[in-house]
C-alpha cells in the first residue's frame, strides 16, 4: 500500500476548506508541501481527484468516491487512536505460567480481572519454568508467573509467595515416619525435567540422597495425581495443588524427618519491557490476588466454578 495516513488527512482538510492555504495553516505546513502531498496522492490514483475551479479545489466524480470510501476508515483509526491514548483499561496482555499456577492460581485471576476490566483481552500460554522463562526473553509473552530457579540477567524477578512441597502418597502403608534417605528407593514419579517443582524437590534433597528411584515421569500434576491413586508409589508435590485430596483422605502426606522444602512463587518480565498503564495495573492486580490465595489457601482447579 502506497498511500498514507498524512495523504488522507491533507486530502480531507483539502475537502473540508477548499483551499491550500487555508490547510498549510491549520496543519502547520508549507503550501507546497500540501500541494505535493495531494499530487502525490493523485499519481498513485492514477486520476485527478480534484477539479481546479476560480482557484478552489473541487471534488470531481473520481473524489467523491474515493472521499466516501477514506473518509469513514480515517475517522475510525482517529478514533482507535484517541481510545488508546485515553483508556489505560483496553489492550491485550500476554501471559505465560507454569503448570502448577495455570492450575491452582490463574484461572481465579485471569476471571476476576476481566470482569473488572471486560475491555482487556487476556491470552495465556502454558509451559514449565524453563519455557515461560524462554518465552519471556523471546518476547513472545509479556508477564510470565512460575515457580523454582530462573536464570538470566535479562529477566526481572519479583518473589510474590511461598509454596510448600509435600512428600505424598495413597498408600497408607507407606506414611510411616522416616527420613527421605529411607523412601528413596520406593517407586517415584515426578514432573518432567524442566519443571521447577522437580528442580526445588531434587536440589533440596541431593546432600540426602545418592539416588531416587524415579520410575515416571509427567509433564502435568493432576496426571501424577492419577497415577498415585492407581499406584503404590510416592511424589513430591505442591500443597495447594492436593489440597482437596488431602481433605478428601484419597491422598496422605508422608512424615518424612527434617523435611520442609519450600521454593519461591515469582512473577517474572523482560528487563527491557515497556511498563505501560494497563500493565502496571495487571502487575498489582495480579501480585495482590495471587498473595491472598496463596496465604489464604483459596487455590482451585480449572474444572472447579470460580
Amino acid at each position: 500500500m502506497k498511500l498514507t495516513l498524512r495523504q488522507m488527512h491533507i486530502f480531507l482538510n483539502v475537502v473540508a476548506t477548499g483551499h491550500l492555504t487555508n490547510v498549510a495553516k491549520e496543519m502547520k505546513l508549507s503550501q507546497s508541501a500540501v500541494s505535493m502531498s495531494i499530487k502525490e496522492l493523485e499519481n498513485i490514483l492514477g486520476r485527478p481527484v480534484f477539479d481546479r475551479i476560480n482557484k478552489k479545489l473541487v471534488l470531481n466524480e473520481v473524489g467523491r468516491a474515493f472521499y466516501k470510501e477514506i473518509s469513514p476508515i480515517f475517522k475510525k483509526l482517529a478514533d482507535i487512536e484517541y481510545e488508546f491514548k485515553n483508556s489505560e483499561n483496553k489492550g491485550m496482555i500476554r501471559v505465560g505460567a507454569s503448570t502448577t499456577i495455570v492450575d491452582y492460581l490463574m484461572p481465579a485471576i485471569i476471571c476476576s480481572y476481566m470482569s473488572s476490566y471486560p475491555d482487556v483481552k487476556i491470552t495465556l500460554k502454558e509451559g514449565n519454568t524453563k519455557e515461560i522463562a524462554e518465552m519471556i526473553k523471546e518476547g513472545s509473552i509479556d508477564i510470565g508467573f512460575v515457580e523454582g530457579f530462573v536464570g538470566g540477567t535479562d529477566i526481572i524477578k519479583e518473589k510474590i509467595g511461598i509454596d510448600e512441597l509435600l512428600v505424598v502418597t495413597a498408600d497408607k502403608n507407606l506414611c510411616k515416619t522416616c527420613t527421605i534417605d529411607e523412601i528413596a528407593d520406593k517407586r517415584w514419579v515426578l514432573r518432567e525435567e524442566g519443571s521447577g517443582t522437580r528442580e526445588v524437590f531434587l536440589d533440596y534433597i541431593k546432600e540426602k540422597v545418592d539416588d531416587l528411584n524415579v520410575f515416571l515421569e509427567l509433564g502435568h500434576t493432576e496426571s501424577i495425581k492419577s497415577i498415585l491413586m492407581n499406584r503404590e508409589c510416592l511424589t513430591c508435590i505442591s500443597k495447594i495443588s492436593i489440597e482437596s485430596e488431602l481433605e478428601e483422605g484419597k491422598l496422605h502426606q508422608v512424615n518424612v524427618e527434617d523435611f520442609e522444602c519450600k521454593r519461591d512463587f515469582l512473577m517474572i518480565y523482560h528487563k527491557d519491557k515497556y511498563h505501560s498503564a494497563l500493565f502496571e495495573k495487571f502487575v498489582f492486580f495480579s501480585r495482590k490476588l495471587m498473595t491472598q490465595m496463596i496465604d489464604g489457601g483459596t487455590c482451585m482447579t480449572l474444572d472447579k466454578p470460580l
